[in-house]
C-alpha cells in the first residue's frame, strides 16, 4: 500500500514532466524542427488527424520545413491547416510540396514566448504539487484506517517531498534551457 502510494506518485509527476516537454516543444524558436507541426490538426476524410498522419514532413533546411502530402488532394487543406494553426507560419505551396519557412523572431516576440515557456513551467509545478497532496492525503488515509504506523506516513511523506523536489528542479532546468534557447539570436 505504501509502496503503491508512492509509486503512483512518481508515475504522475514523470507524466506531469512528459506534458511540460512536450508543451516546451511547441514554443518555437527560430530553428525549424519537423516535431512544430505534431500538433496541427487536418480534416481527413470526415475525421481530425495530425499532418504527419497524412504527408512527409521533413527539414529542407536549418529554416524551412517541406511538408509533402500522400494525396495530391489534400494539398489546399495542409497548407490551411498549418496557416490557420497558432503558430503564426505562413506555408506557400510549389507543386505537390508545401514550403513552410520560419520567420525570423523578433525580440519582443522572444520575451512573449519567454513568458508563455514560463506559464507552462508553473503549469507542471501546480501539478506536480497536486501530486504531492493527493500522496500526503493518501497517506493520511492509510494512517486513520490502522494500516500504516505514523512513523512510516512521516517517512513516506519525505519521500514523496523528495521526489517533488526533483521534479520541480527538472521543471526549472527544462525552463532554463528553454529560454536560454529562445533568447539565442
Amino acid at each position: 500500500m505504501l509502496e503503491d502510494v508512492k509509486k503512483n506518485a512518481d508515475l504522475k509527476m514523470q507524466k506531469s514532466l512528459e506534458a511540460l516537454k512536450n508543451d516546451l516543444a511547441k514554443v518555437r524558436t527560430g530553428r525549424a524542427h519537423v516535431g512544430l507541426l505534431d500538433h496541427v490538426m487536418v480534416e481527413y476524410y470526415g475525421s481530425m488527424v495530425a499532418v504527419n498522419q497524412v504527408a512527409n514532413v521533413n527539414l529542407g533546411d536549418a529554416r524551412t520545413i517541406n511538408v509533402q502530402p500522400y494525396e495530391k488532394n489534400m494539398i489546399a487543406k495542409v497548407e490551411k491547416a498549418i496557416r490557420d494553426s497558432d503558430l503564426g507560419l505562413n506555408p506557400a505551396t510549389n507543386g505537390d510540396l508545401i514550403r513552410v519557412p520560419m520567420p525570423m523572431l523578433t525580440e519582443e516576440r522572444r520575451r512573449d514566448l519567454t513568458k508563455i515557456v514560463r506559464t507552462e513551467g508553473e503549469g507542471a509545478k501546480v501539478a506536480i504539487r497536486n501530486v504531492r497532496r493527493d500522496a500526503n492525503d493518501a497517506l493520511k488515509k492509510l494512517v486513520k484506517d490502522k494500516a500504516i504506523s505514523e512513523d512510516d506516513e512521516r517517512r513516506a511523506q519525505d519521500e514523496v517531498q523528495k521526489s517533488t523536489d526533483k521534479a520541480v528542479a527538472e521543471v526549472d532546468k527544462m525552463l532554463q534551457v528553454k529560454e536560454a534557447d529562445l533568447m539565442a539570436v
